[in-house]
């Protein structure tokens, strides 16, 4: 006799919590459990209430998010996971870059913690402060995010 399990292919793919890893880069001291939800000021544009918070598929850009995060604490990226839809970050997607390459998304909905990546390595600080300045002079430009 033969239950479901036997039936089953070997090789057929499980879910697993991990499929899609997301990360998050930013500058504040959360706690596995806890929840990043939109409201509170942006870290970029005109520092409004954002309306959307960000994840990225890739560390790079997570480190990004960390490093150009305003605030003074330590420098931190946890992996997540939406609780709702995410559709591409516009800021960049087809207006810097064609598709999405840095596979940046952002949502309404509330990510939930689920870890965070301890140890990583960060851009120079001569990157760091080429892309901050690149970021001033689009805001002298008036070119302001997409997603104020």
């Amino acid at each position: 006799m033969e239950n479901s399990e036997s039936n089953k292919k070997l090789n057929e793919p499980n879910p697993t919590p991990f499929s899609q890893t997301f990360f998050h880069g930013t500058k504040v001291a959360l706690k596995i459990g806890d929840f990043i939800e939109a409201g509170f000021n942006s870290n970029f544009g005109q520092r409004k209430k954002a309306k959307y918070i960000f994840l990225t598929a890739t560390l790079d850009a997570a480190i990004w998010g960390a490093e150009l995060a305003l605030g003074e604490g330590c420098e931190r990226i946890y992996l997540v996971e939406p609780t709702g839809p995410i559709e591409d970050d516009p800021d960049l997607t087809d207006r810097k870059f064609p598709g999405n390459p840095t596979m940046s998304y952002r949502s309404s909905y509330p990510f939930k913690v689920v870890g965070e990546v301890a140890i990583w390595q960060g851009h120079s600080l001569e990157q760091v402060k080429a892309m901050k300045d690149g970021l001033a002079r689009l805001k002298e430009q008036g070119i302001e995010s997409l997603n104020d």
